[in-house]
């Protein structure tokens, strides 16, 4: 590419709608960007605080202790152990109030671990939105610049009929392409992390309910056990 054809020349001598484009496109990219690391880092987190938790959890230790030892963390508990301190939460206060029936037990314990569940999805899923409205968005977009800048260059040939040659619209049509690769720089990270990350929550969502049955499995049988059911 010469001198005169660079990327920036290119940006820089584009008409102001196609440079508005770009710079949309610009920003688009940046906010993406920054989705994809930080969503990266909390689904890693969340997963791996899931596995030492799990590992805890089917150690075969105390359940109280567990709970203790969870509810003591003061950077708070994420994923499967928030799930477990609701449920155990709930059980403990149920099981002060005295006599009440096993399967009523039971149904409170769920119904605290489904909204804990739904939270801690919520916060996974939260931003994966912007990323796959930036990847479904940004090639229209950069087309809209890319047909706003050939029109230009073609409107431009039509007033001066006798300069019609490909040198003189090359450039043109040039800085409108660069608005069509702007936009596919900002879409395809954003399609591409979208569908990894949704897969991700997904696959944790499942443990979730995998993990919400089999300790309410648990805690059905400490529930008959403290009524004599």
């Amino acid at each position: 590419m010469t001198p005169d054809m660079s990327l920036m020349s290119l940006v820089l001598e584009a008409s102001l709608p196609v440079q508005i484009v770009m710079l949309i496109l610009l920003g688009a990219s940046v906010v993406s960007w920054s989705i994809i690391f930080t969503k990266r880092r909390l689904i890693h987190r969340t997963k791996s605080a899931s596995d030492d938790f799990e590992s805890s959890f089917w150690s075969g230790g105390d359940l109280q202790s567990l709970y203790q030892n969870t509810a003591r963390r003061k950077d708070g508990n994420i994923g499967m152990a928030s799930i477990f301190e609701s449920g155990f939460r709930e059980f403990s206060r149920i099981k002060q109030q005295g006599d009440v029936e096993p399967a009523k037990i039971v149904e409170e314990c769920q119904r605290a671990m489904r909204v804990s569940q739904m939270r801690e999805v919520d916060r996974l899923e939260q931003s994966l939105a912007t990323l796959a409205t930036i990847g479904s968005t940004s090639p229209y977009i950069g087309l809209f610049g890319t047909v706003w800048g050939i029109m230009g260059s073609f409107h431009g040939l039509g007033a001066n009929p006798q300069a019609a040659t490909l040198a003189s619209v090359a450039p043109g049509i040039s800085e409108a392409l660069v608005a069509t690769a702007m936009g596919l720089f900002a879409a395809i990270p954003a399609v591409v992390a979208y569908n990894r990350y949704a897969d991700k929550v997904v696959r944790l969502e499942i443990r979730y309910d995998g993990f919400m049955e089999e300790f309410t499995s648990i805690l059905q049988r400490h529930a008959r056990a403290r009524t004599g059911a």
